[in-house]
């Protein structure tokens, strides 16, 4: 098991302690984190993304999907089947899951589909404006433009 010790870097860095907090937590859930259903997580453009996970046997009705503090939430529930079924080789896995996303800020999902057995969950990172650098354009006021004529007038003499 990898564990990282952060101490060294809170001498150093003023704020930041929210995401060592992160990184930290992220380290042990990796280890926990199940691997069913198998997912993966593709980069689609800049600010956007896609998670896709492979759900044979799930319906829509099955499938919760839920955001909250940033937190992306995926639960399957399968109903029990009334029927019995005698299964000479049961290779389809068909149990409860639910598996968890961190996401960073302004990360919001966009919409879910799912199509042929595969869930694909989109996002999409929305900076909001307040946060995006802004051009400020430079004003010649008409009191500077006069000092530099004085300039260049004693200069000249």
């Amino acid at each position: 098991m990898n564990t990282f010790d952060f101490s060294p870097l809170f001498r150093s860095a003023v704020g930041f302690d929210h995401l060592y907090s992160k990184l930290d937590h992220a380290t042990r859930t990796a280890q926990s984190q199940p691997s069913y259903p198998p997912y993966n997580i593709e980069l689609i453009d800049e600010d956007s993304y896609r998670i896709t996970m492979a759900l044979a046997g799930f319906s829509e009705s099955d499938l919760s999907i839920q955001t909250e503090n940033n937190v992306l939430t995926i639960t399957g529930q399968q109903v029990d089947q009334k029927e019995e079924r005698q299964y000479l080789h049961r290779g389809i896995a068909a149990r409860n899951f639910e598996h968890r996303f961190q996401l960073a800020e302004h990360v919001k999902v966009t919409s879910a589909n799912l199509v042929n057995g595969l869930l694909n969950i989109e996002l999409v990172r929305e900076i909001p404006e307040a946060m995006k650098p802004h051009t400020v354009a430079i004003n010649v006021s008409a009191d500077s433009n006069v000092n530099k004529l004085k300039d260049t007038s004693v200069k000249a003499a």
